[in-house]
């Protein structure tokens, strides 16, 4: 058996094909690594806690970030994924001339419903090659949030699975703490 040759796309080539129409520019896809990868349909509970998390981190950090949801940042060369949050740095342009790149990202958030594999694997390696310090999975079945950080070529150095009735704080603002369970579907008790 022999590996296939596979030819890479580049983040120029990814944005010549949208003004090309080769893919349309509503079409639900994102650049990892190289390929044009499908992105996962938005389901009302993930679409929930990603609308409560916004609302947390806007609480929380008000104007000492920009904060958007399912926006493109770029990696590198090759990665322009579409996080479901990005926290970064502001900027008064509000990035018109450009993605945020790692070194404008504060927080990757990704909501994980029936994504959590990609989540945890792929784009957890695709971040820490590209050096973004600060990467969280909220896993919405397990209510569980994964905390990613020390970013290597070879993958984050640390990860923590928290659950519910735990806390975390953003790297760049460790004065400002989340508690797990706010972001997720509240329980309901009888």
């Amino acid at each position: 058996m022999t590996l296939l040759d596979i030819r890479l796309l580049n983040v120029y080539e990814y944005h010549r094909m949208v003004e090309a129409g080769i893919l349309d520019g509503d079409e639900r896809v994102e650049l990892l690594a190289g390929q044009i990868v499908n992105k996962a349909t938005k389901t009302p509970p993930r679409c929930a806690v990603v609308k409560r998390t916004m609302e947390l981190l806007q609480k929380s950090l008000g104007s000492l970030v920009f904060l958007s949801i399912h926006d493109s940042v770029r990696l590198n060369n090759y990665s322009q994924p579409e996080p479901d949050i990005s926290v970064v740095i502001p900027d008064r342009l509000y990035y018109e001339d450009h993605h945020p790149t790692p070194l404008e990202i504060y927080l990757i958030i990704e909501v994980a419903d029936t994504t959590l594999r990609t989540d945890c694997g792929i784009k957890a390696k695709i971040y820490a090659e590209s050096g973004i310090t600060d990467y969280w999975v909220l896993d919405v079945n397990n209510r569980q949030l994964h905390v990613f950080r020390e970013p290597s070529q070879h993958g984050y150095q640390s990860r923590l699975m928290l659950g519910d009735d735990a806390s975390s704080s953003p790297l760049q603002f460790p004065d400002v703490s989340f508690e797990v369970r706010d972001m997720l579907r509240p329980l309901i008790t009888t």
